[in-house]
């Protein structure tokens, strides 16, 4: 955020602890106050009270980034001059403009389509970027990396950066440079141990004639990738190290699988003011009756209302007349297949929070997947609780 903000010609001041906050906050007096809570509202409720009470600093207005929060416990931030609440995570474009509209600068923001994921499994960080380059998210990317690797103690971590889906021009060599300057910006992250899968000729060219990029390997095969960093040549084990390390998403998702989530990525959210859910209904499409009743049952143990299909035509019919939180999608069925249920809601405008849940590990069918506006994809089989923790995050943010 301070990055970003610099960036636009805003002054800075970073505060940890309240009474740091406090201390700064009567010498600067600044025109906007951010706070990020971790974990627990009521922690900051004494710097809150101490700046109402102060005649300098009591109609600043605020705005929070925290956990998920009661309707109630956010109606009572208001008497405070908090005038917005962001649920984490936040989508990172809703963010700042906020703050603009608040400090009334028009702050820009890179709206270029990228869909850009970290998947981490032991010390291998997957890195997917597909449609485009968007500076944005390449910027935040830098930190989630950091973070990633921190929290998770890798000694000697390892980058798979997988651009397949990616087809530059010469105008993308900024951010292109942009990127790999921040992945190599991490001193322990070694550049013989990146290795980018790329079809794409700039991509490569721009690597080899780079001194800073030297032992970055550009590779054409996944297989390839992960044999020299897997150091595995069977191709069963390199079968299940394809689907664990990309295809599924890390059993722990605050340490293993990061989002880099901006509201235009996902259309309009089915978010209440106190971050929670509308309504909770859950569409499963699958031709395989086992796995929709065991989908269903797990879905409705956690409180949704769960509807099943056996065809996408039916679904369609369904989808006009109801709104559901989130889609869990079969991609191969008879007559309508996974692709077409999701161009057919493109064409009808209808926006549902998409999971793939396939048995297809084509790279191609991921990547297509995504661009038609799935938000995650998980390879058959998986427990169901894997399946419904996902909706759950997806929903949620």
């Amino acid at each position: 955020m301070r990055e970003k903000l610099v960036a636009e010609k805003v002054g800075v001041e970073i505060a940890n602890g309240q009474r740091d906050a406090f201390t700064k906050l009567i010498s600067t007096i600044p025109d906007l106050i951010i706070l990020n809570i971790e974990d627990n509202i009521e922690e900051f409720v004494d710097f809150l009270e101490k700046k109402k009470k102060d005649i300098n600093a009591k109609n600043i207005p605020v705005i929070i980034s925290g956990p998920v929060a009661s309707k109630e416990t956010v109606g009572n931030l208001i008497q405070y001059d908090v005038i917005k609440y962001f649920t984490k995570p936040i989508k990172f474009d809703v963010f700042f403009e906020s703050i603009g509209q608040v400090l009334k600068l028009g702050l820009s923001m890179d709206t270029t389509p990228c869909v850009l994921d970290i998947h981490l499994n032991n010390n291998i960080i997957f890195i997917e970027i597909a449609m485009g380059l968007n500076r944005e998210k390449i910027a935040i990317l830098k930190y989630k990396l950091s973070e990633l690797i921190e929290k998770n103690k890798i000694e000697t971590p390892k980058v798979v950066l997988m651009m397949t889906d990616l087809n530059l021009s010469f105008v993308d060599g900024l951010n292109l440079e942009l990127l790999f300057d921040n992945i190599i910006s991490n001193k322990s992250i070694a550049h013989k141990n990146i290795k980018v899968l790329s079809l794409d000729e700039i991509t490569k060219d721009m690597i080899e004639g780079h001194p800073e990029y030297d032992g970055i390997e550009v590779v054409r095969n996944l297989s390839d990738v992960l044999n020299s960093l897997v150091g595995n040549n069977n191709s069963e084990d390199l079968h299940d190290a394809i689907s664990e390390n990309f295809l599924t998403a890390t059993k722990d998702a605050n340490t293993g699988s990061v989002e880099m989530r901006f509201y235009s990525d996902s259309g309009a959210a089915a978010d209440s003011d106190d971050g929670s859910t509308i309504t909770a209904r859950a569409a499963i499409i699958d031709d395989d009756v086992v796995i929709r009743e065991l989908l269903k049952k797990s879905f409705e143990n956690l409180g949704f209302e769960a509807e099943t299909f056996s065809k996408g035509s039916e679904f369609i019919l369904e989808a006009t007349r109801k709104k559901f939180s989130v889609l869990i999608l079969d991609i191969f069925m008879p007559g309508l297949s996974g692709f077409d249920i999701l161009k057919s809601l493109q064409d009808r405008k209808i926006v549902i929070p998409t999971i793939i849940y396939s048995q297809a590990m084509q790279k191609e069918m991921i990547m297509q997947s995504l661009q038609l506006g799935a938000k995650s994809y998980l390879l058959k089989p998986q427990k169901p609780e894997v399946v419904t923790q996902k909706a759950l995050e997806i929903i949620n943010a």
